[in-house]
């Protein structure tokens, strides 16, 4: 099975260059792309209606930024959290900016479903390493066929 992950960002240059990073770096994925927060909710939502979970993309990991107009990172975790999706399927949620506030690393880390924090740009390295932490987590629960690079 690949690993589904959902990239949120509003900043075009910044979603091609993760989308890349990620294609690198996961040699089994599928990628999805939103610039905006609302459009990636309103997304999940839609397989809360249909129920059909099983052949549909549904994020593994999300990769969000923090900074976006219209809804925000943490606008999008107030709506995410009510989502009933994640009693199906757990997602990891990392939060990725540029951002080097305190303020927002320690209310990343109070967020429940949020698994860390990046700093953007997104490198190989820092994917790699959040991936590689996250594997026991997907070969336990749905990915007996995961695979990724080892380089950098």
């Amino acid at each position: 099975m690949k690993l589904n992950i959902m990239l949120i960002d509003d900043n075009k240059i910044d979603l091609f260059v993760s989308n890349k990073i990620i294609e690198r770096t996961c040699v089994n994925s599928s990628v999805r792309t939103f610039e905006r927060g609302s459009t990636a909710i309103n997304f999940l939502k839609i397989f809360e209606k249909i129920n059909k979970h099983q052949d549909q993309f549904i994020p593994d990991v999300i990769l969000l930024d923090i900074n976006m107009p219209e809804m925000n990172g943490f606008q999008f975790l107030k709506e995410f959290n009510k989502l009933e999706i994640l009693r199906d399927k757990p997602i990891k949620i990392f939060m990725l900016s540029s951002s080097t506030h305190l303020h927002d690393v320690i209310k990343v880390k109070r967020e429940k479903h949020c698994a860390g924090f990046l700093s953007k740009p997104l490198t190989m390295k820092s994917l790699n390493k959040v991936l590689s932490e996250s594997q026991p987590y997907f070969n336990r629960k749905y990915y007996q066929n995961y695979t990724m690079t080892k380089s950098y």
